[in-house]
């Protein structure tokens, strides 16, 4: 799909965000299925289009929460999507995210840029202060991201998500408004 500036939210050099929609099922679940060597064990997107519709009826439809596709200006491709969950407003202004590249788009920085986008997008229009990550232990890449994106590790969480039939083991990252704005941090 060409490059269209209108239909994303931010847009980076590469990559544009912009939101799910039913209609992106077909290429989603594709290259869903051509990532799962990349996504196993740490996360298990939707591939077939029933669990697409599903997954994203829920990120277009539940306040609570907000979907991304982060997509390569060149030629509009999904490279991969990051989603705030557990949306809290009040006096928390908080969501957790949770994110994932796509085979092609792996290791090109596409993520990076799209997920520096959505931090900014949350601190913005969406009016959220803090965001946090969880994240396995032993996923280098995704560990990789957080802090590369200037996420700070606040902890240490044993058996707290169920992913792949068992309770897993999660590192807590997070980052504030507040930290995109000191001074000296790569924003």
């Amino acid at each position: 799909m060409p490059h269209d500036a209108s239909r994303y939210l931010a847009e980076g050099p590469r990559v544009g965000i912009r939101h799910f929609t039913y209609e992106d099922g077909a290429e989603f679940t594709a290259r869903a299925r051509e990532s799962k060597d990349l996504h196993h064990p740490w996360l298990f997107p939707p591939d077939t289009a029933a669990a697409y519709t599903a997954y994203a009826g829920r990120l277009i439809e539940d306040p609570s929460k907000a979907g991304f596709l982060v997509c390569d200006k060149s030629d509009g491709a999904i490279g991969g999507f990051i989603n705030v969950n557990n949306i809290v407003e009040g006096g928390f202004q908080s969501g957790t995210l949770g994110y994932g590249a796509f085979a092609h788009a792996a290791g090109r920085g596409l993520m990076r840029e799209g997920l520096d986008l959505v931090v900014r997008y949350a601190f913005g229009p969406m009016r959220l202060h803090r965001l946090e990550i969880n994240v396995q232990p032993l996923n280098a890449a995704s560990i990789a991201l957080a802090r590369a994106c200037g996420f700070r590790l606040e902890g240490f969480s044993p058996k707290m998500l169920f992913v792949d039939g068992a309770w897993r083991d999660h590192e807590r990252w997070a980052i504030t408004a507040e930290m995109i704005r000191e001074p000296g941090r790569r924003r």
